[in-house]
């Protein structure tokens, strides 16, 4: 059997096959690069629709920024006197974002830990179906859960008149934020290099020491993403902070009081004002409220780490 020799491909077909490997790189990277813009657009079309809806209040001349961002009176249906003061809603948002990070913020951590470093394969990847099955629960349900069961736990066993609390919706957004700190911290601890591992064990070092000396601060940039990623959420829930909290307007004086938060008074009073209305134009600047408190939380949150990265 006489078989033909094989022939290395000609110019022309190299040249056809480096024509297309380059034009499909240049498409993946094209994608890629619309993809990135996309999300800004996104992101600036949505804050324009909502300055759009809320500049015809800013700039009227009834309209008064100190008693908007400073006034405790939230009074939009009054027939008599109508007051939009939203320093009651921020206090609650404040209060029941930092009651939940304070709750989500060591387990979150210490289970991200946990699923890095201590626990074995099964255990590791039964414990990141349960997780990730957290995270996939609806905030309604939360809310149902806050509402139904938790509740009446606050009124059995601490002093509280009403079971919807600040604590409980403090400990609703707590479940809700660890989901993401434990997947995001355990990406962040897992992408620390082996090295730094071996480094560390060949010198000596308990794995606590290892845990402590070496990962936290080489993964602290990815922890500190999960942690502004837990905040996101807390800062942005709605249905469970509104069934969970009492949704009463006033500044709270401990974890037991009723509070109401900027997002669960837009849910719940946006449905209700008239289109292009007073009211209605006001919850739309209660929107950028909560844009300018994010933009703050991640402004601060930037020049951590680059203060961390001069050190």
């Amino acid at each position: 059997m006489i078989r033909e020799p094989i022939t290395a491909p000609g110019p022309g077909r190299r040249h056809r096959r480096s024509f297309w490997s380059l034009l499909g790189e240049q498409a993946v990277e094209a994608a890629i690069r619309l993809s990135g813009i996309s999300a800004i657009v996104f992101v600036l079309a949505i804050f324009f629709f909502i300055f759009r809806e809320a500049a015809p209040v800013l700039f009227s001349e009834q309209f008064d920024p100190i008693e908007f961002l400073f006034s405790v009176q939230w009074y939009p249906t009054s027939a008599v006197d109508v007051r939009y003061g939203t320093l009651a809603l921020t206090a609650g948002t404040a209060g029941v974002t930092l009651l939940a990070m304070a709750l989500a913020v060591p387990f979150g951590l210490g289970a991200a830990i946990f699923v890095s470093e201590f626990c074995g394969p099964r255990v590791k990847e039964t414990l990141k179906v349960v997780i990730e099955l957290l995270a996939a629960i609806p905030s309604v349900v939360w809310g149902f859960v806050a509402l139904t069961v938790l509740s009446r736990l606050m009124v059995e066993y601490t002093s509280a008149p009403v079971g919807v609390n600040m604590l409980n919706g403090g400990i609703i957004l707590a479940l809700m934020s660890v989901p993401i700190i434990v997947s995001i911290g355990e990406d962040a601890l897992r992408a620390v290099p082996d090295s730094y591992r071996e480094a560390a064990v060949a010198m000596g070092a308990t794995r606590w020491q290892l845990v402590f000396r070496v990962l936290l601060p080489a993964a602290r940039h990815g922890l500190l993403a999960a942690v502004l990623l837990g905040v996101g959420r807390a800062v942005g829930e709605t249905m469970a902070v509104l069934m969970a909290t009492g949704h009463a307007v006033h500044v709270p004086h401990g974890i037991l009081d009723s509070v109401r938060t900027l997002t669960a008074n837009i849910a719940a009073e946006l449905g209700e004002a008239p289109a292009g209305s007073e009211h209605y134009r006001i919850l739309f600047l209660t929107g950028i409220q909560l844009f300018a408190i994010t933009f703050a939380v991640n402004l601060a949150a930037d020049l951590v780490v680059r203060g961390t990265r001069r050190r």
